[in-house]
């Protein structure tokens, strides 16, 4: 059994609580608006990090973290992409089992068919009452269950 963390949305805050979530991860998955490359770094020392560009990802460091981004761990078929508005695929004919994204800082976690949408919500700076989230998977012999979870309450 492996465990993803997923975060977004940390806007140049990475806050000791989403540190102590992502901690134990097998790897890491931010979905844009990082704004700073300290941020990828600090994940890094983690686990390793797969990461997609947002609309606040600007400057040279950027320019080489893709828009969007398909991978496997362990079997599972994920595409990540910041702006769930922006996706060009089908997840379900292109056999994608998780489809992460951001943007939004509304976590957000469903299924349809067979699969599975994950927004972890926002990890940085709080967003008019939103909470402080986070998410993750948990990929275990091909398969995916997906989960957000409050790391500061919305109040």
């Amino acid at each position: 059994m492996l465990r993803v963390g997923v975060i977004s949305d940390t806007h140049n805050l990475l806050r000791p609580e989403a540190v102590e979530y992502l901690r134990g991860s097998d790897h890491i998955i931010h979905a844009g608006d990082i704004c700073d490359p300290l941020v990828l770094e600090e994940l890094r020392r983690i686990a390793p990090v797969t990461a997609v560009r947002g609309n606040n990802d600007r400057g040279s460091w950027a320019d080489s973290i893709p828009h969007s981004e398909m991978f496997e761990i362990e079997g599972v078929c994920f595409y990540l992409i910041h702006d769930i508005a922006e996706m060009d695929i089908d997840p379900l004919a292109a056999g994608v089992q998780v489809v992460v994204s951001g943007h939004s800082h509304q976590p957000a976690v469903f299924q349809k068919d067979t699969v599975w949408f994950l927004n972890p919500g926002s990890a940085g700076p709080r967003r008019f009452k939103l909470p402080v989230s986070a998410g993750q998977v948990v990929v275990s012999a091909g398969r995916a269950v997906a989960t957000t979870s409050l790391l500061l309450s919305a109040a």
